[in-house]
């Protein structure tokens, strides 16, 4: 490791743990009155502010469930566990809902609340993701006519399985409402981006396996069995549920669902 690499390492480490290498104090300038132990604890309010800020960014729910306070305890302590692995921030939640599973703090009593704020974690960085994750903007996405055996889930997508009703508490206070903590309730939720737009798509179970099938590389046909075996729903309802009047085939082909596996980029005319 050269001796710029060792002092930004032993810096980032005196950043997140003031107690973990004192001799770093020195690297860190001052203005001769507050001392270096001083100069280090400016770095770190501004290290940690910076830090609890994008965090809140890619985590506004959850802040609210639990409150600003308690919401950037939590920060401090996963950053002390897990520090950024990279120089941008943008995945710097990515570990976040992991950690507060290894570190619940009903320890051998699970409660609610912790299952609630777990999941409601994992839907936020899903869809905080969703943003800039590949897409298929400029590119030929499925239409009506499209035969269902060349209909494939396009890259910007994403399932989801959780206890509570995440997806509509999280919508609640994007808009700016004050939601209370919900009851558990099991929640499906696809998450799909066309045009730079996340949706957020309601499922139930059956459909909620359709599209798992799909997404691990079965066609239409294989994803249908799936559902008809594992819920014993008739085949012929089954494929009604698909492309019946009230089937789900035209509106996901609305929404972006799916692209054609034969269809190719747009072209300039």
């Amino acid at each position: 490791m050269s001796v710029l690499a060792d002092m930004q390492s032993r810096m980032h480490a005196a950043l997140i743990d003031p107690h973990a290498d004192p001799a770093a104090q020195a690297l860190f300038a001052h203005d001769g009155r507050l001392g270096a132990a001083g100069g280090l604890a400016i770095y770190q309010r501004g290290y940690f502010l910076r830090i609890a800020a994008c965090m809140r960014e890619q985590f506004p729910a959850l802040c609210h469930a639990l409150g600003r306070a308690l919401f950037d305890d939590f920060v401090a302590d996963y950053i002390r566990d897990c520090p950024p692995e990279r120089h941008t921030l943008y995945d710097l939640g990515r570990r976040f809902a992991d950690w507060m599973e290894a570190r619940r703090p009903d320890g051998d009593a699970p409660e609610a609340w912790v299952d609630f704020m777990i999941d409601l974690a994992r839907f936020e960085y899903a869809a905080f993701t969703m943003f800039d994750a590949e897409g298929n903007e400029g590119n030929v996405f499925a239409t009506s006519d499209t035969a269902d055996s060349a209909l494939r889930l396009q890259p910007a997508f994403a399932l989801g399985r959780y206890r509570f009703p995440v997806a509509s508490y999280y919508h609640a206070v994007r808009r700016g409402e004050a939601p209370l903590l919900p009851a558990p309730e099991p929640c499906h939720v696809a998450l799909v981006r066309r045009d730079y737009i996340t949706r957020t798509v309601p499922l139930s179970a059956p459909h909620y396996t359709f599209l798992a099938a799909m997404l691990a590389g079965s066609d239409v046909d294989a994803a249908l069995a799936r559902i008809s075996a594992r819920f014993g729903i008739d085949p012929m309802m089954a494929r009604d549920m698909w492309c019946g009047a009230a089937g789900s085939r035209e509106r996901w082909i609305e929404w972006g669902l799916f692209v054609a596996v034969d269809a190719g980029p747009v072209k300039d005319i």
